[in-house]
C-alpha cells in the first residue's frame, strides 16, 4: 500500500493542503484565501476562526481530490505563518481578540519600553533575535493589556496563547492538545533557545503569566491526534514547523553551511549553523531550526521585506505589465538595466540593512532609458537584495569558523523566474540550485510527520529524496560581481540619505 502524508499549509494570504506520497511527490492540493483586516495604519488582523475554517476546508478538498480518508493517511504536519498572535478562551475555544499578525507594529511602544530597560543583549543572548514588533511576546502583552479583562481571566489560568500552529493543533485535537515545537516557540522572544524552555526572567519583563504557554516539543514529534469528527477518523499529528524553518527542511539543508532562499512577496534567507548557536554581526538574526530531537539546532535567518511584491508594483502602481508573468518577457528585452539601480525600500530596508526610514529609488536614468530598463532593474533588485544577505550570512559563518555557503538551493513563487536565476547566481558566483518540488514548505512539514511516524528513519533518508530540477551556473566573473554589487551599495547609501 502507498503511504501518504497530509500538510497543512497556514500563510498569511491563504491556507493551503498538500497530499504528499512517501517519496514526496505532490498527490493532491486545495487553496482558499484568506482575508486580511486593517483596523488602522500598521496594524494587520486574521479572524482565528477563518484561519480554521479555511485550513479545514482546504484540507478535505484535498483529501478528496486524491480519492483518500483518514485512514489512507500516515500523518499530518503543520506550517504556519510564523510569529502571528492568538489569545482563546480554555473552556469555549473562542478567541479573545482577531489574531495579531506578524506584520502589524503596533507593539513597538512596548519594545521601545524593552530598550529603553536595557534587555537588548539579554533578549539576543538568549533568544537569538532583537527586539522588534515582529515577534509574538509583545503582541501578547498588548493583548493582555488591552482586552477588557484579559490579563485577570490569564491570571486565573482561563486562557491560551498559541501562534497559528498550536491554534490548529487545538482545533484539530477537539482542545485537547496545546502544544507547539521549538521552531515557533523561538519567534516568541520569550523562548530560551539554549535550553529549549520558556524564560521566567523574559516573561517576567513582559509581565506574561507561564500558564497562558504552551508544551514545546521538538518539531518531529506526538503532537496528539485528530479528533474522528474532524477529518473522518484519528489521524497523528507528527511534524510541526514554521514556514521558513520547515521550508529549510523540505530543501534538505540539514547541515551546517547549507542554505535556502524563499522569493515571495518578500525574501527569507535561512542558512543551518548545526548545533552552534551564533549571533551575527551583520544584521541577521538567530532562530531554532526545525528539530527532530531534543537536541537543538540553529539556523541564521534574514528577511527582505521587498522581493516578488516589486512585480506587484510594476503590475498595479507602473502599470508597466498586465500580468506578473509578462515581467521576464519584458525584462528580456533588453540586454542589461542599461545602468539603472532599482531600491525597492517601500518599506524599509530589512537584513542586513534595518533602515526603517530609507525610501524606494530608482537611479541612473537617462534619456534612453526605458520600461524595460526599469522591469529589469526592479528584477535585478530582487537578485542584489538577496546577494547582500547571503553574503553578510557567510562573513558570519567564516567568523565562527565556518565556511562560506557553497550553494544556494531556491523555492517561493519568483524562483520560477530563469532570468532571475541566473543573475543571483552570477553575483553570488556559487550554483543557484531550483528543486524538482517547489512546495517546499508543505513538504518539510510532511517530512518531519514521517519522521515522527517511522514512515522516514533518517535525515539522510530525505536527503536522498531531494532532487534538483535546474543548476544555474555563475557566468560571469567575481570582479564584474563585485562591481555590480558595489553600485547596489552605492544605491542603497543614496536611498538612505534622502
Amino acid at each position: 500500500m502507498t503511504t501518504y502524508l497530509l500538510a497543512l499549509d497556514q500563510g498569511t494570504s491563504s491556507s493551503r493542503s498538500i497530499v504528499f506520497d512517501a517519496q514526496g511527490r505532490l498527490v493532491a492540493s486545495a487553496q482558499m484565501e484568506l482575508p486580511q483586516i486593517y483596523p488602522q495604519p500598521g496594524w494587520v488582523e486574521h479572524d482565528p476562526l477563518e484561519i480554521w475554517r479555511t485550513q479545514l476546508t482546504t484540507a478535505k478538498e484535498a483529501l478528496s481530490k486524491a480519492g483518500l480518508g483518514a485512514r489512507d493517511i500516515r500523518a499530518v504536519g503543520i506550517t504556519n505563518q510564523r510569529e502571528t498572535t492568538v489569545v482563546w478562551n480554555r473552556a469555549t475555544g473562542k478567541p479573545i481578540h482577531h489574531a495579531i499578525v506578524w506584520q502589524d507594529r503596533r507593539a513597538e511602544p512596548i519594545c521601545a519600553a524593552l530598550r529603553d530597560a536595557g534587555l537588548a543583549d539579554s533578549i539576543q543572548q538568549k533568544t537569538g533575535l532583537l527586539i522588534d514588533a515582529y515577534f509574538s511576546g509583545t503582541k501578547l502583552q498588548w493583548l493582555l493589556d488591552h482586552v477588557p479583562g484579559a490579563r485577570a481571566a490569564a491570571e486565573r489560568g482561563e486562557l491560551a496563547f498559541g501562534t497559528v500552529d498550536c491554534w490548529l493543533i487545538w482545533q484539530l485535537t477537539g482542545g485537547k492538545r496545546h502544544v507547539t515545537d521549538v521552531s515557533n516557540a523561538s519567534r516568541t522572544m520569550l523562548f530560551n533557545v539554549h535550553t529549549n524552555q520558556w524564560d521566567e526572567e523574559l516573561l517576567a519583563a513582559l509581565h506574561i503569566p507561564k500558564s497562558l504557554l504552551p508544551e514545546v516539543l521538538p518539531s518531529a514529534a506526538d503532537f496528539g491526534k485528530t479528533a474522528e469528527h474532524v477529518l473522518g477518523g484519528e489521524i497523528a499529528i507528527g511534524g510541526v514547523a514554521g514556514d521558513q524553518q520547515s521550508a529549510l527542511f523540505g530543501q534538505g539543508c540539514f547541515e551546517a553551511g547549507m542554505a535556502k532562499n524563499t522569493y515571495g512577496t518578500g525574501c527569507f534567507m535561512l542558512m543551518h549553523t548545526g548545533g552552534q548557536f551564533q549571533t551575527s554581526a551583520n544584521g541577521m538574526l538567530t532562530t531554532s531550526a526545525a528539530q527532530a530531537s531534543t537536541q537543538p539546532q540553529f539556523a541564521l535567518e534574514g528577511s527582505v521585506f521587498v522581493g516578488g511584491a516589486v512585480v506587484q508594483w510594476l503590475r498595479d502602481g507602473l502599470q508597466a505589465i498586465e500580468h506578473s508573468g509578462q515581467v521576464q518577457q519584458l525584462a528580456e528585452s533588453v540586454p542589461d538595466s542599461g545602468g539603472v539601480m532599482m531600491v525597492p525600500a517601500f518599506t524599509g530596508l530589512g537584513a542586513p540593512y534595518w533602515k526603517p526610514d530609507a525610501r524606494g529609488t530608482i537611479t541612473g536614468l537617462t534619456r534612453g532609458t526605458t520600461i524595460a530598463h526599469i522591469a529589469r532593474a526592479a528584477l535585478e533588485s530582487i537578485a542584489y537584495q538577496s546577494a547582500a544577505l547571503l553574503l553578510a550570512m557567510s562573513r558570519d559563518a567564516v567568523a565562527n569558523g565556518g565556511r562560506p555557503v557553497s550553494e544556494l538551493r531556491v523555492d517561493g513563487g519568483a524562483c520560477v523566474n530563469n532570468l532571475l536565476m541566473q543573475f543571483q547566481a552570477d553575483l553570488l558566483g556559487i550554483p543557484v540550485v531550483r528543486p524538482a518540488c517547489v512546495e517546499t514548505t508543505a513538504l518539510g512539514a510532511a517530512y518531519l510527520a514521517g519522521l515522527a511516524t517511522g514512515v522516514y528513519q533518517s535525515t539522510e533518508e530525505l536527503s536522498a529524496l531531494w532532487k534538483a530540477e535546474r543548476r544555474f551556473m555563475p557566468t560571469q566573473d567575481k570582479a564584474r560581481a563585485d562591481e555590480l554589487m558595489q553600485r547596489w551599495e552605492l544605491a542603497v547609501r543614496q536611498t538612505t540619505s534622502l
